[in-house]
């Protein structure tokens, strides 16, 4: 069915670029947002503030989510007078969240059951490629809502990845972040250690980024965000300890022993007081601060 019109749930550092980027593609995109000052520069963009959400998921031809956390994406699914009691045409949502698998799983269900779809489809490129349309999306769902959706993602991103059935797309992202988690300790690390030997870090990382310890941490995210100290790629660390939270339960579930994994974890959990959930991401790569004792 062709898509005309698309809805953007949360209008944050990423779904409001996600949704300019729509709106620069041709689509006619409404937004909602829990947060009413999200109005401004949601119209500034060019994208129809809805204060309703219900109403904007019972319009648009496809629904785009961005939103923190997974019992915010359940709790917008089941919304009363919303999707599920939709019966006009058949919606694919594309959930760019980082959710847990098994909630994916059980919402493109309930989804299915109503005549709509799932695709878990989280994304990776920060608010510059959701601005610029250039993210790289890994997406978990039928194949054929995938080719329904295409439109809709290729405005989004540079980079379309069908990585396998319904949750599939939920644990490369996961897969994914715990490597950056662990990178930007390491990292830094690697960094406090050259210095203190007398070598500084921007040097160190000519090497490092010639060499086979390179990684997006050392060739992007020093470069740009961490050795400037401007730390302001976009993403909170509130969000990543989220995310590496998600890949331990995952292989909890599982039942999983992965010692490493359960250090990043910790340490990431430890430096909530040097570095709050509110704060940058990329200060865990800081190689200026001194760690407090744990």
């Amino acid at each position: 069915m062709t898509i005309r019109s698309v809805g953007v749930i949360g209008l944050g550092n990423m779904g409001l670029g996600m949704a300019a980027s729509l709106a620069r593609a041709g689509f006619t995109v409404s937004g909602h947002d829990i947060s009413a000052a999200r109005r401004l520069p949601a119209e500034a963009a060019g994208i129809r503030f809805i204060p309703d959400l219900p109403a904007l998921l019972r319009a648009a031809d496809a629904l785009v989510f961005s939103l923190p956390y997974a019992r915010d994406v359940e709790a917008v699914v089941v919304c009363a007078g919303g999707l599920l009691e939709r019966r006009d045409r058949k919606v694919v949502v594309v959930d760019t969240s980082t959710s847990d698998p098994t909630t994916s799983r059980r919402l493109a269900q309930r989804l299915a059951e109503a005549g709509h779809a799932l695709l878990d489809a989280p994304v990776s490129g920060g608010p510059s490629g959701a601005a610029a349309g250039s993210l790289t999306m890994m997406i978990g769902g039928a194949e054929a809502d995938l080719e329904a959706a295409r439109p809709v993602l290729e405005a989004l991103a540079a980079k379309v990845v069908h990585v396998g059935p319904s949750g599939a797309g939920n644990i490369a992202k996961l897969v994914n972040n715990l490597l950056v988690a662990a990178h930007l300790i390491t990292a830094g690390e690697a960094m406090r250690l050259s210095e203190a030997a007398g070598l500084p870090a921007e040097a160190a990382l000519k090497v490092v980024n010639a060499a086979t310890g390179r990684s997006a941490v050392s060739e992007v995210m020093l470069p740009r965000w961490v050795l400037p100290g401007s730390f302001d790629s976009g993403f909170s660390a509130g969000l990543m300890r989220k995310d590496i939270r998600l890949a331990a339960a995952l292989a909890a579930e599982l039942g999983l022993d992965l010692p490493l994994a359960a250090q990043v974890e910790r340490l990431w959990r430890e430096a909530h007081d040097r570095i709050p959930d509110a704060a940058d991401f990329t200060r865990m790569a800081d190689h200026r601060q001194e760690p407090k004792d744990a």
